[in-house]
């Protein structure tokens, strides 16, 4: 089996996992501090199928909660005295949690974290592009309200270097349109009752505005201008389930889904993997590029029409998997157990 990424300069990583020895199997840690997001769930749930589709991975510990960095320290430093052979992580800060990383790597324990990056020396970084996220959105967003106009941007976790990613995306996107404005700019904290009631607040002020952007709580802003009555501006989000159905079936919608696969856990599952049986990338890091569907265009009409699921929960992401990298089936994430889970 072969596993492929491609990264922000285009270049193919390819990674044999042919099992080189070492353990007879693999027992994976997996740390994760926000729950309840569906990006994470999913995130969460391709990690243990992943798992459960490698052959030399027989047990996954899951810490999954909602917590700070501390409590991730605490985490990671459980998982390495549970024995495990690698940690993949979702860290909550790029630096704080260096100490335990350091700990698990000095006793040969392999270290991925997805979705945003660490800066311990010797982690291998495996993530969506989340500045190019950003940038993709935000120009199609300045586009489509004429270049000129009044902007509610809508953001991720304060600190947390995904959410910093995409603010420098979103901001080298406004430095091409010196007429775009952030009239409102607030921190939903990944979470989708935060965000819609942050979205009710703020059209109750009656503050006009042209266009929003989203960190990827998306539908739930759709359904607090439906819900109010609000006349609908251009919204962009990410590609997940809710969203995309609403792209194609909400009346005077224009709107744009960015990629954004949680099934990028699955793949750090994969790579860790690969790392174990003595078959690394030749990169530490390695980046995920992502495409934009807009509802605008009879392309983008269709490729959003060929991407509904109606099986997946709304808040998941569409893209389930990682073609080349992920192997499971759609019932093996839907199901989200691993190997040791029953």
């Amino acid at each position: 089996m072969k596993k492929l990424f491609a990264t922000t300069a285009a270049f193919a990583l390819t990674v044999s996992s042919a099992f080189a020895g070492g353990h007879a199997s693999y027992t994976i840690g997996v740390s994760n501090t926000v729950q309840g997001n569906g990006w994470r769930e999913q995130m969460i749930c391709a990690m243990r199928a992943q798992a459960l589709v490698e052959p030399h991975v027989t047990n996954i510990i899951v810490a999954h909660r909602n917590t700070d960095s501390a409590g991730q320290l605490e985490d990671i430093n459980n998982l390495i005295e549970a024995g495990v052979d690698a940690i993949v992580l979702n860290p909550s800060n790029p630096d704080a949690l260096n100490s335990a990383l350091d700990a698990a790597m000095a006793q040969d324990i392999v270290v991925v974290a997805v979705d945003a990056g660490v800066t311990a020396e010797g982690a291998y970084v495996l993530s969506n592009n989340q500045e190019e996220y950003a940038y993709l959105g935000a120009k199609w967003l300045f586009k489509q309200v004429g270049g000129s106009g009044d902007i509610v941007y809508m953001r991720g976790i304060a600190g947390v270097s995904a959410d910093t990613d995409r603010d420098n995306g979103f901001k080298r996107a406004m430095e091409e349109f010196p007429n775009i404005n952030v009239v409102h700019e607030v921190f939903t904290g990944w979470q989708q009752d935060q965000g819609k009631q942050q979205m009710f607040d703020f059209l109750a002020t009656s503050i006009p505005f042209d266009g929003v952007w989203t960190s990827g709580i998306d539908n739930v802003i759709v359904d607090a201008f439906v819900e109010s009555g609000a006349p609908l501006v251009p919204i962009v989000g990410a590609d997940n389930a809710g969203f995309v159905s609403m792209l194609a079936s909400v009346d005077g919608l224009s709107g744009a889904a960015v990629t954004n696969p949680g099934s990028v856990g699955g793949a750090g599952i994969a790579l860790a993997v690969d790392i174990l049986d003595g078959n690394p990338p030749e990169n530490q890091t390695v980046l995920v590029d992502p495409v934009l569907w807009e509802n605008t265009t009879d392309a983008g009409r269709a490729t959003i029409a060929g991407a509904q699921n109606p099986d997946l929960d709304p808040e998941w992401p569409v893209s389930v998997s990682i073609p080349g990298f992920t192997d499971y089936s759609m019932d093996q994430i839907i199901a989200c157990k691993g190997p040791s889970e029953g």
